[in-house]
C-alpha cells in the first residue's frame, strides 16, 4: 500500500463538491450566528430597559435562562464555524476525509452527515466525553 499522500486521489470525494458543501454550511452557520447574536443583543437590551433583579423578579430567572441558552447556542455555532474552517484547511492540504487520529478514510456517509468531521466513527467513539 502506498503512503497517504499518494493514495489521496483514490478517495471517493469530489473536492469541488466538498468545497461547495462546506462553503454552504459555513454560510448557513454564519447566518445562524448573526440571528443568535441579534437575539442575544435583544435580550440584553430588553433587560437594560427594565430594572431586573434576577433573584427577586419572577421573570428574572426565565430571562437569565433565556440569555444563557442563547449564549450557549451562539458558542456552539461559533465552534461549528471553526470546525468548518479547519475542514476547509484540511481540504486545501489534501487531508480532508482522513481521520486525524488513525489515518484511515472517514466513511463518505459520515462526511455527508458531518462534513466537518475530522475523525472516523471508531476514533470518535473512543474519545472520552
Amino acid at each position: 500500500m502506498s503512503d497517504s499522500s499518494s493514495d489521496a486521489d483514490f478517495h471517493p470525494l469530489d473536492r469541488e463538491s466538498v468545497r461547495e458543501r462546506l462553503a454552504a454550511e459555513r454560510a448557513g452557520t454564519n447566518a445562524q450566528i448573526a440571528a443568535l447574536s441579534r437575539d442575544f443583543d435583544g435580550i440584553v437590551e430588553a433587560n437594560a430597559l427594565v430594572a431586573v433583579d434576577d433573584e427577586h423578579d419572577p421573570e428574572g430567572s426565565s430571562t437569565a435562562f433565556e440569555r444563557a441558552h442563547v449564549a450557549s447556542l451562539l458558542a456552539q455555532a461559533r465552534g461549528h464555524l471553526a470546525d468548518l474552517d479547519r475542514a476547509l484547511e484540511r481540504l486545501e492540504r489534501g487531508a480532508y476525509g482522513r481521520c486525524e487520529e488513525c489515518g484511515e478514510w472517514i466513511p463518505a456517509e459520515r462526511l455527508e452527515v458531518r462534513p466537518a468531521a475530522s475523525t472516523c466513527v471508531r476514533c470518535a467513539a473512543a474519545r472520552p466525553r
